[in-house]
């Protein structure tokens, strides 16, 4: 399933299903097919565990089986379904409950562009809630904080069943799915002193989306490429083959003795092609538009304003 968080017409943003050309509401879907509710919020339905996921995903395999007789205008009068160029995407979790857990230097060029010898163990920051924003938000620019505003294209995993001391053979088991972050960053914020977390924790400096694609779709996540591009030239191309540490590595050391639940949110690092590892360096600026991109997740565009 491709499973994300939108609204139409400026409505209230709610749980929707990417169907193709048509994006199905999931909760209203369900009490219209067989009377029962799901949760119309991606935290209540990664909370409502296995069995609503699974619901969830037979209704969508019902609708995509029908689709082609469907009328989405009557469709869209009930509610129950919309063309997809009518919704707007929304980040899939508009507000996680805990902070985002992040990676730095997760990738061997990146860690030499950064004049860093590869890690040994996984180096973790994090970013908070508010800086969670969705597709084709504007990412702001923060005037008279930074001069170094930097991009950062990174496959973000969603956990859907909790846990700890998750042993590394089991831990994809533990994913619900994925989706993609740009790890936007204030390089000279970010630096001035050991702490990343300022640098990396500014209003909006986490764009994510434009969907959680589930982990059944995705069994190996360490064959995806991803892409960023800055008004439509490419600066970041690689593989996530080439991370150090992989996502199973990454949920069982971030899981050792600190408990992992449904709807965390894991970034997993970022390949070489940052500005700041460029020469000369280039850094984003008002008007820029970014694109971050990863096989079979989808693109996640933004604005610099």
């Amino acid at each position: 399933m491709r499973l994300g968080t939108y609204s139409v017409d400026g409505g209230a943003p709610r749980l929707g299903a990417d169907c193709g050309r048509a994006v199905l509401d999931l909760d209203r879907y369900s009490h219209l097919h067989d009377g029962l509710r799901l949760p119309a919020d991606m935290l209540e339905l990664l909370a409502a565990g296995p069995s609503a996921r699974q619901h969830a995903a037979e209704l969508c395999g019902h609708f995509l089986a029908e689709l082609s007789t469907h009328d989405l205008a009557q469709d869209a009068e009930a509610g129950l379904a919309y063309a997809r160029d009518r919704v707007r995407w929304h980040a899939p979790i508009p507000r996680p409950r805990k902070n985002v857990f992040c990676l730095g230097q997760n990738y061997a060029a990146h860690a030499a562009e950064s004049g860093n010898a590869p890690p040994t163990a996984p180096i973790y920051f994090t970013k908070p809630p508010t800086t969670v924003s969705g597709p084709e938000d504007a990412i702001p620019y923060p005037q008279g904080l930074t001069t170094r505003l930097d991009w950062e294209v990174e496959l973000g995993v969603v956990i859907g069943r909790g846990g700890r001391d998750i042993p590394e053979g089991h831990a994809l088991e533990h994913v619900f799915g994925y989706t993609i972050f740009n790890d936007v960053s204030a390089r000279d914020l970010q630096f001035r002193t050991s702490q990343w977390f300022k640098g990396k924790s500014l209003d909006g400096s986490c764009p994510m989306g434009p969907v959680i694609v589930t982990a059944d779709e995705i069994p190996d996540p360490q064959r995806l490429r991803l892409q960023l591009s800055v008004n439509g030239v490419k600066k970041q191309d690689s593989n996530t083959g080439d991370m150090i540490f992989s996502v199973a590595r990454i949920i069982a050391d971030l899981s050792a003795g600190m408990t992992l639940e449904p709807g965390d949110c894991i970034s997993t690092g970022t390949p070489q092609g940052v500005g700041d590892g460029r020469k000369p360096p280039e850094y984003l600026k008002p008007g820029d538009v970014i694109e971050a991109e990863i096989e079979r997740i989808g693109v996640l565009r933004n604005l610099v304003r």
